[in-house]
């Protein structure tokens, strides 16, 4: 078993080396300082098409326009923060940006409650400091830091959920493209290419609120959900195959009909109302995303290779079905009772099976 093969999830830029080692063989237009292709190029590995002989997949499936934002405000001196629900792809999207444009997607802050100024700009060594004092060589960079000194992107994720201190340490740095080392006396300036992207969960809105000069320094690009059933499962279903691609599941790619059953509830159940408008539905604590539906299949896979015949049917979709749309016990329990005797109940035959399967459970 080669290294690689023994990693659970492999990096963007390993994952798809084959259509970004093309899109830079194919290029023909301008390369900005610090890129390794050119904004079209990188359009083209987000959004799909080919490089020459090899197909490119896309890695976004949405509006291209938001896309091309997101790329021409990297171009310029602008950070870019990417907001919306959970499940949009804003990390997905984030990763695949860099590892384009860099190459390197693994230059990132993680943002929660616990992340630290240091950890945006540098800390140290301790036992070296103690017994060397200051020192180059004591000193360890943050992403960013890190970032600054080559010319490349760095990405903080949930942005929204670092403390407001935490958050303020980014003004100066977006500000002065610099960072200031006072305890060995060095400024250390931006390289050409430096850019931040940032990414802000609007159900996490109120954790710790940007600050209006915080958002001053960024390009905000929105990221809606999937407008159409047909898209959002188009979504699910080529995430599903490339996560079941580094996972030994021994099971087959849900069906098409397995995809729609989950999509659909999820959409009705998302927007308080069955797809055609007719009936109204009480809705869940829980988002019941689209990465939701995705985790989900993928966990449905794995019942369906570990305990079944290798397909997932109806009886492994309605175990994962229960824990996701149930988050809040009281709630979300009446909830979903209603949905199965209301909507599912009465969908008919290819209904049926799972809706039987989901009563059992309850």
């Amino acid at each position: 078993m080669s290294e690689k093969t023994k990693v659970q999830r492999l990096p963007a830029e390993e994952l798809f080396q084959k259509e970004l080692d093309a899109l830079i063989a194919a290029e023909q237009y301008p390369v900005p300082a610090g890129w390794r292709m050119s904004p079209r190029s990188v359009l083209t590995y987000i959004c799909g098409g080919k490089a020459g002989d090899t197909v490119i997949t896309p890695k976004y499936i949405g509006h291209q326009r938001l896309v091309e934002i997101a790329i021409s405000t990297l171009v310029t001196d602008r950070a870019l923060l990417l907001i919306g629900e959970p499940g949009t792809a804003k990390s997905w999207l984030s990763e695949h940006l860099t590892a384009a444009i860099n190459g390197d997607s693994t230059r990132v802050i993680q943002g929660t409650a616990g992340t630290t100024e240091e950890q945006i700009r540098y800390s140290w060594n301790y036992a070296m400091l103690i017994a060397q004092g200051p020192s180059p060589a004591a000193m360890l960079k943050s992403p960013v830091y890190r970032a600054m000194e080559e010319g490349a992107v760095a990405r903080v994720e949930e942005i929204s959920r670092c403390a407001s201190e935490v958050q303020d340490a980014l003004i100066s740095i977006l500000s002065e493209k610099r960072i200031s080392v006072p305890e060995l006396g060095l400024e250390v300036p931006a390289q050409k290419g430096f850019s931040i992207i940032a990414t802000a969960n609007t159900r996490d809105k109120g954790v710790n609120e940007m600050s209006a000069a915080l958002k001053r320094r960024f390009n905000i690009v929105v990221l809606p959900s999937p407008e159409t059933l047909e898209e959002e499962m188009e979504i699910v279903r080529s995430r599903v195959e490339q996560l079941s691609a580094g996972l030994d599941l021994a099971a087959q790619l849900p069906a098409e009909e397995v995809v729609e059953k989950v999509c659909t509830i999820f959409r009705e159940l998302r927007q308080g109302q069955t797809l055609d408008g007719a009936q109204k539905l009480k809705g869940t604590s829980g988002v019941l995303s689209t990465a939701e539906a995705i985790s989900l299949l993928a966990n449905s896979m794995a019942l369906a290779g570990s305990f079944g015949s290798g397909a997932v049917t109806d009886r492994d979709l309605a175990a994962g079905l229960a824990g996701a749309v149930i988050k809040d016990e009281e709630k979300d329990k009446l909830a979903w009772k209603e949905y199965l005797q209301n909507v599912m109940k009465k969908r008919g035959s290819r209904w049926l099976g799972l809706y039987k399967e989901c009563q059992e459970l309850l």
